[in-house]
């Protein structure tokens, strides 16, 4: 399965089973985020599960459960920690991957035009337009 680009080092992707773990290490991928809470689905795989499969598989695993809707500082500060200090490329996964890429753009407000960060969005699939006013705002307190 192709998963979407976000940047060099970041794709997204929704909801992935242990055995789509082994395609994501052979495609190079160094750090696998989950952002989903476990029990969100019944039929979900539980975030231990993904961790010791991933990590046999040699890549690095962390578990940042965040419910959709949400997302405050405290969660973006925490995924772009984990951005910043993984191996990269980095694969992150959630429900449908939109929680991963409103994650991602939040952390980049700031860092990127807001245009731009929506429109990178919208080519890996992603419609966060809703977004603009928050990631301008942020845009305007890092830079005036």
């Amino acid at each position: 399965m192709e998963y979407p680009q976000l940047s060099s080092t970041l794709t997204v992707g929704p909801q992935i089973r242990p055995e789509d773990l082994q395609a994501i290490a052979a495609a190079g991928y160094k750090t696998v985020i989950n952002n989903r809470p476990d029990g969100e689905a019944m039929d979900q795989p539980q975030a231990q599960l993904m961790a010791q499969q991933a990590n046999a598989l040699g890549m690095d695993y962390f578990h940042q459960p965040v419910v959709g809707g949400m997302i405050g500082d405290k969660e973006i500060e925490e995924f772009s920690r984990l951005i910043e200090g993984a191996k990269k490329p980095v694969f992150a996964y959630c429900r449908t991957g939109t929680r991963c890429t409103v994650l991602w753009a939040l952390s980049e407000a700031g860092k990127q035009a807001p245009e731009s960060i929506v429109n990178r969005a919208a080519e890996a699939g992603y419609d966060i337009n809703g977004l603009l006013p928050q990631l301008i705002s942020r845009w305007q307190d890092q830079h005036g």
